[in-house]
This record gives C-alpha cells, structure tokens and sequence, in this order.
C-alpha cells in the first residue's frame, strides 16, 4: 500500500481545462477531483472532458450529492464516464453537505431528513454497483458516527470529511469509528487544507481562517513545505491509519510539487 494523490481542479474555460488535466496527468497525480457543487461545472461533462486529453489519470467528482440525482440519473452518468474514460472513472459521493438542501431545491430534487439522505446514498451505489460494467470503485464522503457506519458498509475508500481545523487525533477517531463498524479493510482519504503558510483562497476568504491559526490548533490539514518532513508526517498516517491517498488543493499544485517528486524519487 503506497501513497497515492489526487488533486482538486475546477475549469475556467475549456482550453484551460484540458491544459490542467493534462497538467495533472504529466506530474504524478493518479486522480483528477471535481467538485459537484451549483457553482462548479457539472462534473460529468467536465470530467468527460478530462478524459479524453489524458490517458493514466483517475477521474472522480468530491463528491456528487446523493440527493441532487436519483440512482438511476447516476448510473447512466457513470457508464457513459466509464466508457468515455476507458474504465478511469471513481464514484466519489456523499449523502451532501449540510448546506445544501437549497442547491436541491434549486435543482428540484427533495433533499430529505439525514436517514433519508443516507438511503439514498446506500441505493445509488447499489444500483452503480448492480448496472455499470466495469463497476467504478467507490469513495465516501464521511464525518459525522452514522455516516461513517453507513460508509463502512459499502466504500471501497472513506474519504475523511473532517474540517480544516481537524487534528491527528480526530482523524484517529474517524478512523477508529469506521473500521469499528465492520470486517472489511478500509483505506481511507484525507484533503491537504495547507502547505507551509499558504492557504487556499477559499479557506482564507470564505471560512476566515489563517495558517497560524490552523497550525497552531494543531490541524492535521496543515503540513510542512519542506518535502522531507511532509513525507515523514504522510507516511506516519499511512501506516499507522490506513490513510493512503492525499487529495492537494489546485490552487496549491506549485507548494506541493517538490513533495510529489519527492515521493515520486523515494518509492
């Protein structure tokens, strides 16, 4: 089980995109992450798009929203990206943000009470699972006990949905939570909130957070831009967690560059 990378990337025009996938693709990232929310482009055209400039790279959304799509909406939609994609297609999903009952009734869609969402989430990646071949490997958004359970019983990977402030001993937690609840050997995610002293705009702006902050509450989030030490700290978790992939935000593509050749050189 060696560390695996993903990187969040949102398009800003067509050309732009294709640039950035192929971007990706060339250093060392083995997925392409989209978010699916109302103020991103939907995921699956644009992971569609993805896919036809790049030829090794994983494509996932993080995460679609079961409730913004009925299960059988998602299926034709994984099929054609796994056909489009000659297999490289992973269904990231969650039950949804909890923010997000007015993107659904924006879209027309009942966001429904969290048990609710959770069956929804449940009956989606049966009905994947039953109608596309090849069936995509599938990745859970989870944080909260119920959901972590629910993820448990049917993630290929858990995708620790902990906030920017989250330490080492809450991913623990998470951790401990979800291989509690069944026999099954989970690998889990984790998403860099940032390197060194840079954050992404949006967690600067929009949740008011700064690096110091965030490092002084001892966010797991936050790891060091030397590549040594960010290495020592990721392979830590690898081993002693199970959390084997790091998801980077784009914005941090240029700060997290010597540590993927870093890791890149060493494996």
């Amino acid at each position: 089980m060696s560390m695996t990378f993903g990187i969040v990337l949102t398009p800003r025009s067509g050309a732009d995109w294709a640039r950035a996938a192929s971007a990706a693709e060339q250093q060392g990232y083995r997925t392409i992450l989209l978010p699916d929310t109302r103020f991103t482009p939907s995921p699956f055209p644009a992971l569609a798009a993805a896919a036809a400039v790049t030829t090794t790279v994983r494509l996932r959304p993080n995460v679609l929203a079961a409730p913004l799509r009925t299960p059988a909406a998602t299926v034709r939609e994984t099929a054609a990206l796994q056909l489009l994609s000659d297999g490289r297609f992973e269904l990231g999903i969650g039950s949804g943000r909890p923010d997000a009952a007015a993107e659904a009734q924006w879209l027309g869609a009942s966001w429904g009470s969290p048990a609710q969402r959770r069956a929804r989430l449940v009956d989606t990646i049966a009905a994947v699972r039953a109608e596309v071949n090849p069936a995509p490997p599938v990745v859970v958004a989870a944080n909260g006990p119920k959901m972590l359970t629910t993820a448990a019983g049917v993630a290929d990977r858990i995708l620790l949905a902990a906030g920017p402030a989250a330490t080492e001993a809450e991913l623990a937690e998470l951790v401990r939570t979800a291989r509690e609840a069944t026999d099954r050997t989970l690998c889990f995610t984790h998403q860099v909130v940032g390197i060194g002293r840079r954050l992404p705009i949006w967690t600067a702006t929009k949740l008011g957070s700064t690096a110091d902050a965030l490092t002084d509450a001892g966010a797991a989030g936050m790891i060091p831009a030397e590549p040594s030490a960010a290495a020592e700290i990721l392979e830590h978790r690898r081993e002693k967690y199970g959390i084997d992939e790091v998801i980077v935000p784009g914005e941090l593509a240029g700060d997290f560059a010597p540590i993927l050749a870093y890791f890149a050189e060493h494996s």
